[in-house]
Formats: C-alpha cells, structure tokens, sequence
C-alpha cells in the first residue's frame, strides 16, 4: 500500500474546500431564487385578485387559450450538458 504523503493531503484539503465553499455559494444563491419567486408569487397574487374583482373568469380564460403547463422544447437535462 502506498502511504498518503503531505501533498495528496493538501489536495484532498484543497478540493474539499472547494466543494464547501460551492456548497456555501450555491445554497445563498437558492435561498436569493425562493425570494425572488415569492415575490413574484405574490405579485401575481394580487392581479389573480383584480382581475377576479372584476369580473374575469381565469379558469375559462386558461381553457379557452390552452394555456397548460407545456415541457420545455429542446431544454437538456444539466448532466447531460456537464
């Protein structure tokens, strides 16, 4: 067996600093995206509101356009483009 020397320390140190700090970075970066969506939730709230305070039918305005949920077109999954 071969004995771990200080260098093959230090890069296993160096790469498991990297990957924390990418984990540190990333995970802020997320809680920045879910406030963003909230608020952008919350604001679409508010025009569902109005509209319906006037009288607009949503349900039948989705149905009638044929707005569903459609999948992405041409839109890899990440591992495939890592």
């Amino acid at each position: 067996m071969a004995k771990k020397t200080a260098k093959d320390d230090s890069s296993s140190q160096e790469r498991i600093g990297f990957h924390k700090g990418s984990l540190a970075t990333l995970s802020k970066e997320r809680e920045e995206m879910m406030r963003i969506l909230q608020i952008v939730e919350q604001l679409m709230q508010m025009h569902i509101k109005e509209l319906k305070d006037l009288g607009v039918d949503l349900v039948a305005e989705a149905k009638r356009s044929g707005s569903a949920a459609k999948p992405l077109k041409g839109k890899k999954p990440i591992e495939d483009i890592l």
